[in-house]
């Protein structure tokens, strides 16, 4: 355990700042913890920190003991309103590296507009849960090289499901994909925890402006509002016009705008 003595005037005793297990801390004032501290790895390796502190001289102390402790590059995720919480990382060193839109993406066809909306001639959609798995991976592994070549795979909505080291299919039963005959063509990823997620739509290079990723937003979208959601969210780069163009002819609205920092 690593303990950093701090007087910061909640009380006559020294707040504490300590390491209570691996990348965690905590600011104890007494034995009232008045501030954590958290560092975990994202299924991309990079390491994201976070901190939930009652006072500025407590979020900043925290800070400086987990720098001074975790590896170089860290990563951390604030929502662009809270405009003290991105003060606090910025006096730690931290700028920001990219920005990204979440949207509410409306489910009904009859609002997205996308009911009559069918795949190209040869494609067919393929239901979550019945994609063949080696040729998801397959896609998977295209679209990626494909997108870290251009704009680089870390442009790409977050993923932050866990899973296993070197294997970037989450759960292949959230998958819906687009099927030539002899191959996979695109995907979409939804996963919903307490609302629907769309994490991922994206189709290889080759084959874009076919209609492909409005059909399988067409099938996801179709399936959610029949289960009886009436909305997904998803999150889009704000550099990404072709994706926000995507959304936003299907209705949807950005909501807010979360900010990714780096130090």
């Amino acid at each position: 355990m690593n303990t950093k003595p701090f007087t910061s005037g909640l009380s006559e005793n020294a707040v504490m700042i300590t390491r209570v297990a691996d990348r965690q801390w905590h600011a104890l004032d007494d034995d009232l913890v008045v501030g954590r501290g958290h560092a975990q790895h994202r299924p991309d390796g990079r390491l994201f920190v976070s901190i939930d502190a009652w006072h500025d001289a407590i979020f900043d102390r925290l800070a400086e003991a987990m720098l001074a402790e975790l590896p170089a590059p860290l990563y951390t995720v604030v929502d662009e309103a809270d405009v003290d919480l991105t003060a606090g990382w910025r006096r730690a060193g931290f700028t920001i590296r990219r920005r990204e839109w979440e949207y509410d993406v409306p489910t009904d066809p009859r609002v997205t507009g996308l009911e009559a909306v069918l795949p190209p001639s040869g494609v067919t959609i393929v239901p979550a849960g019945q994609a063949d798995e080696s040729l998801l991976r397959a896609v998977d592994r295209a679209i990626r090289d494909e997108v870290e070549a251009t704009v680089g795979w870390q442009s790409m909505p977050a993923e932050v499901i866990p899973r296993p080291e070197g294997d970037t299919i989450v759960d292949p039963s959230k998958y819906a994909v687009a099927a030539a005959p002899d191959r996979y063509l695109g995907l979409i990823r939804v996963v919903t925890v307490n609302r629907p997620r769309i994490g991922l739509v994206a189709v290889r290079a080759g084959e874009q402006r076919r209609g492909i990723a409005r059909a399988l937003l067409a099938h996801a979208l179709g399936t959610l509002h029949r289960s009886g959601f009436a909305a997904a969210w998803t999150e889009v780069h704000e550099s990404n016009q072709a994706a926000s163009a995507l959304f936003e002819g299907i209705g949807a609205r950005p909501m807010s705008s979360n900010l990714e920092l780096v130090r």
